[in-house]
């Protein structure tokens, strides 16, 4: 029987391994979408507990202590750190075969040094061990360690950046650069918060927001305070793509209608969508940028959670809404202005892999090798069977070796072993097929690839 989390773990040849400790393991890290607090970058923040940097604010161990009958007061709730801890601890040994299984015990092993399993019996005392190694990492000496050289935050449009602003100027040498995410300029479903949002807009760009041509120039003027700031990256939370036509003076009379506090038709709406996101789109690529489509969760579901905690309960799940033809024909109008950038498309519902894949291969141009990537295996599908499913259809369907690779899309400052978790089982998938016959021994070939993939490939297409 092997051991459980060796050296060797996820790794089933001897190719496997070679390419994972020869090639893959020593690669530096390019964490190109994630939801961390640049404010705890800036201010090198020293996490007091446990708890504090790895239970508060991660929705899949909530998800997973409420599915084991921990209440509430126990998870985001009013009970003190360590008790918190104990009741994570005590759920641990029932997610076996869930990814946060392998996740506590790589995390605990790296960087904590820690090699037992995780439970209810020995909870006190992790959280004692990890807490006194906690006094003396800090979230710039934890970068470091993981090897990171570049990580992009995700920022609203009217955030001042001033944190990002803090760290580049304290000298601090792994880039930290913000990620343009302008959902809220096309949220239209509450008007009420729409008129909100664009009041404020024109408070941060001290420019008037009466019109849509005006809404359009302040939210441009932030889309150039990104990019001045180091941006170069956009990104786009959305439920499904949106092609509807529309027009400059339609666009005009649908913002005039909200900002008279009525509520749009679907029409209306899916218009306004449509006509937003895709000049927003045309200025990314007049900018050199990369546009990044995450698509499919049906957010919010449970209203009673979310009326108790807010937002980013952990109630949110894989929504099965159409997207090809609307895919099609989103990009497709980008792409006859010759104004489509580099793209990212990341799917949520596996059922979707193909479309999406095949999606990407549409409009590849020849300008640059992978401009249109089929993204890394997103939310609930970051594990092991999501990320072999997204690899081997993108190996299908496209060009593996031009993958752009992994991300931690957290914002938990211990998930970098997610990169390896990604990494063990890209070298497994590959070792399988030399093993098998179905590829080539070219071992330096294939070390090449997988390096490719960890690093080079995001490092040469994002272009920081």
């Amino acid at each position: 029987m092997k051991a459980f989390m060796d050296a060797d773990f996820l790794l089933k040849t001897e190719t496997a391994k070679r390419l994972f400790h020869d090639y893959a393991k020593e690669m530096p890290i390019i964490d190109y979408h994630n939801h961390l607090p640049p404010d705890e970058i800036a201010n090198n923040r020293q996490f007091e507990n446990l708890t504090a940097i790895w239970l508060k604010g991660d929705h899949y161990k909530w998800r997973a202590m409420r599915a084991n009958g921990v209440a509430e007061q126990f998870i985001t709730g009013d009970a003190d750190d360590l008790t918190k801890f104990k009741h994570w601890a005590a759920t641990v040994p029932y997610t076996m075969r869930n990814p946060l299984y392998h996740w506590t015990h790589m995390e605990l092993q790296n960087p904590f040094g820690v090699k037992q399993l995780l439970d209810a019996s020995n909870a006190e005392w992790v959280y004692n061990h990890c807490g006194e190694q906690l006094s003396r990492w800090r979230t710039q000496s934890l970068l470091k360690h993981f090897k990171v050289t570049t990580l992009c935050t995700t920022d609203d449009p009217c955030d001042n950046l001033a944190h990002h602003t803090a760290i580049r100027q304290s000298g601090f040498d792994i880039r930290v650069l913000p990620t343009f995410r302008p959902d809220k300029a096309i949220a239209v479903e509450n008007v009420q918060a729409f008129n909100e949002y664009a009041d404020k807009l024109g408070m941060v760009a001290n420019m008037p927001t009466g019109s849509y041509q005006q809404f359009m120039e302040a939210l441009r003027s932030r889309h150039d305070y990104f990019h001045e700031a180091g941006g170069r990256l956009s990104d786009h939370g959305i439920s499904t793509f949106y092609s509807a036509a529309f027009t400059a003076s339609a666009l005009e009379s649908i913002y005039a209608k909200l900002r008279a506090g009525k509520d749009l038709t679907t029409e209306e709406a899916l218009q306004f969508k449509t006509g937003t996101l895709h000049l927003i789109c045309e200025w990314n690529h007049e900018r050199g940028w990369v546009q990044q489509f995450h698509v499919g969760a049906i957010r919010n579901n449970n209203s009673r959670l979310v009326q108790q905690i807010g937002a980013d309960a952990g109630v949110d799940s894989i929504g099965d809404w159409q997207v090809a033809i609307a895919m099609s024909g989103f990009l497709d109008g980008l792409d006859r202005k010759n104004k489509l950038a580099k793209t990212v498309v990341y799917n949520l519902n596996p059922s979707y892999n193909e479309v999406f894949a095949t999606m990407a291969g549409n409009f590849q141009d020849g300008t640059v090798p992978g401009k249109m990537q089929f993204g890394s295996g997103w939310w609930f599908l970051d594990q092991k069977d999501g990320m072999e499913k997204q690899m081997n259809t993108l190996s299908n369907m496209g060009l593996l070796s031009r993958f752009v690779g992994m991300l931690t899309d957290s914002r938990s400052f211990l998930s970098w072993s997610r990169h390896e978790y990604f990494r063990r089982i890209l070298c497994n998938l590959l070792g399988d097929d030399v093993e098998n016959g179905e590829l080539p021994g070219d071992i330096n070939w294939l070390g090449k690839m997988v390096q490719d993939i960890c690093y080079n490939n995001a490092s040469a297409y994002f272009g920081f």
